[in-house]
């Protein structure tokens, strides 16, 4: 009769890596979406009153919403800080996350209305132009605003999670202090005196002259 085999058991610094890696592939999906977006033409304007095609242009999400890149951009900047914090602090910075995810999904909201294309619009047009009659909303490209909207979604849900999990992940102040460590024991042992390694030796239970 043959033993049961053991059941594999799970390393959790392996999953605490993984887990970190997935949530690091998050995160630069939703900041990326968000910057992608960002960039794009949300809205076409018109003036109504107007001969055909006088002040007609297009905005773009930047455009629309003042604060929708340097928001994705910061998010991604706490992203990196969340490596380099440890205990509250990691989890401050993850809370950093999560709101600068909402500020992102709030932009992208605020971007698709009529109030604020309108005003944008009359940013972009001349007093003469203007003067002829109302700006007016000819058309939408919802996809950019959507997109932008789940990125910022994205970035707020990570950073909430990155709340509750983030004290298991390893970070980079860990891996440096170790690295640190081992660079300076190595370059101790070069340099240490022989009539002190000898008298360790000896306190040490060994034979110095094995």
């Amino acid at each position: 009769m043959t033993a049961p085999v053991p059941a594999p058991t799970r390393d959790p610094a392996r999953t605490a890596r993984r887990s970190l890696l997935v949530w690091l592939a998050a995160c630069a999906a939703g900041g990326g979406l968000a910057l992608l977006a960002a960039g794009r033409e949300w809205a076409a304007f018109g003036t109504a009153g107007s001969p055909a095609g006088a002040g007609a242009g297009t905005l773009t999400g930047d455009d629309l919403v003042a604060w929708l890149t340097p928001a994705a951009l910061a998010a991604l900047a706490a992203v990196l800080a969340v490596l380099a914090t440890r205990g509250i602090a990691r989890r401050a910075v993850s809370a950093v996350v999560a709101l600068l995810g909402v500020a992102v999904a709030a932009g992208a909201w605020d971007g698709t209305r009529d109030g604020t294309i309108a005003a944008a619009a009359a940013g972009h047009m001349t007093t003469a132009i203007t003067s002829a009659g109302q700006v007016a909303v000819e058309s939408r490209a919802w996809v950019w605003p959507v997109l932008a909207a789940a990125g910022g979604v994205v970035l707020a849900l990570a950073g909430a999670a990155a709340v509750v999990l983030s004290t298991r992940w390893p970070g980079m102040s860990s891996k440096y202090e170790r690295r640190s460590g081992r660079a300076a024991s190595g370059g101790t042992a070069g340099v240490k005196d022989p009539g002190r390694a000898m008298w360790d030796a000896i306190d040490e239970g060994e034979d110095p002259t094995a």
